[in-house]
């Protein structure tokens, strides 16, 4: 596809940073750059975004991280200073005390790193549980959203088949990373940030637990907002690329923007899911 009367989505943009495009979908983004200083410009925010996340994320893991090092050099200066002022010759029991307090600080400092890897883990699992059950729009961490490259043409050639079955696998997959297990998953659609309708991809950065009922904002209300998102890509009236970024962006600000309402409408809160 060609970009000359249009833009690159973040969520291409993004894709293109990870090295995730194929050869040739890499090839029609960079020469896309090479021609649009808007697009170069929006590259930029987004890479230097990226590494500002990734060096906030390391500080706080640093100060979270238990003092490891510290206790090690606290023991360490302890015994230099006995072996200091005793060198006469010491006991038998001397060396083996030694041999057990070291061994004793590397067994607590591994404990200690140990029980801080299962805290953080279960930290991200209950975060997010949390997105999944409470908050109506996903962990955009784990669920960016992703685009194919094609064209509104391509798009409304096809049948509006709104969200694909999702392969078994997957599915388990979206529902371990979001942290549901059990009877849970049966609650939840497995839905597309950016909808097949409008050029999503298949994509597991794409998909994420979408509840039917734990909030007004539920996956029924984003349906009618894809079905209106794809009407006014088709008849012209709105940009292919604005509509993916509006809907990964933020699809409840997308929904009262276009439906000119600050609450889901009744009707779709009462659709049938699919």
């Amino acid at each position: 596809m060609k970009y000359e009367n249009s833009h690159l989505s973040d969520q291409q943009m993004l894709l293109d940073i990870d090295g995730e495009l194929s050869a040739h979908e890499a090839k029609l983004v960079r020469a896309h750059l090479v021609m649009c200083w808007r697009c170069r410009a929006r590259r930029q925010e987004l890479e230097t975004a990226i590494t500002d996340f990734i060096h906030l994320y390391e500080r706080q893991s640093d100060k979270k991280l238990p003092p490891v090092a510290g206790a090690r050099a606290s023991l360490k200066a302890q015994l230099a200073q006995l072996s200091a002022t005793e060198p006469e010759q010491r006991p038998v029991w001397f060396a083996l005390a030694r041999r057990f307090a070291w061994g004793l600080a590397a067994a607590v400092c591994g404990l200690l790193a140990f029980v801080f890897l299962i805290q953080s883990e279960r930290a991200r699992h209950n975060q997010s549980r949390h997105w999944a059950m409470v908050v109506s729009t996903p962990n955009a961490t784990l669920t960016p959203g992703a685009a194919l490259l094609v064209g509104p043409k391509a798009v409304c050639a096809q049948a509006n088949n709104k969200n694909k079955a999702v392969p078994v696998a997957l599915r388990r997959k979206v529902f371990e990373e979001y942290g549901i297990t059990g009877d849970e998953p049966q609650a939840y659609e497995v839905d597309y940030l950016v909808t097949p309708a409008l050029g999503g991809a298949d994509d597991i950065h794409n998909l994420w637990p979408h509840s039917y009922s734990a909030t007004v904002w539920n996956a029924r209300v984003k349906d009618a907002l894809e079905d209106r998102l794809r009407e006014m890509v088709c008849d012209g009236s709105l940009d292919l690329t604005e509509a993916q970024r509006e809907i990964a962006a933020n699809w409840i600000a997308a929904y009262k923007k276009y439906f000119h309402t600050d609450r889901p409408l009744e009707e779709h809160r009462g659709q049938v899911a699919r």
